[in-house]
């Protein structure tokens, strides 16, 4: 993770140079505003993968000798049957399509969202796939 975070760092130092740069020559905002803004989530990326790398064992990313192989392993824990990300995906689509056609969409997509997260944060606990 160090090196990650380093490489957000020294990023970051790029795209507030390029934002001056821009605005100096430009001066359009909204292109300015666009760049520092790139330059404050590179700052806060960076500073937590910097952060996060004092506070977890070295990885394989992290040593000159390491091969490709020293990093495998379990990635993590994914739900091979999940039907939520189906419905936060369509109440997020009508939450999008209620910015374009109108406010009232949002009144229709808030419930489909709603049941999606909850179905999602619980869908351990109920059921049979209840593991606890």
């Amino acid at each position: 993770m160090k090196i990650q975070g380093k490489m957000f760092i020294w990023l970051s130092v790029f795209v507030l140079a390029m934002a001056i740069v821009y605005g100096y020559w430009s001066k359009e905002p909204a292109g300015t505003t666009a760049l520092f803004l790139a330059f404050g989530l590179c700052v806060m990326i960076g500073y937590y993968l910097a952060f996060t790398a004092r506070r977890v064992d070295a990885g394989a990313q992290d040593n000159k000798e390491a091969d490709v192989a020293d990093d495998a392993g379990e990635v993590g824990f994914f739900s091979p049957h999940s039907w939520q990300p189906l419905a936060l995906g369509i109440g997020g689509a009508l939450a999008f399509m209620g910015v374009v056609f109108g406010w009232w969409l949002l009144y229709f997509s808030a419930p489909i969202i709603m049941i999606g997260l909850w179905g999602w944060v619980f869908e351990y606990y109920r059921g049979e796939n209840q593991n606890q």
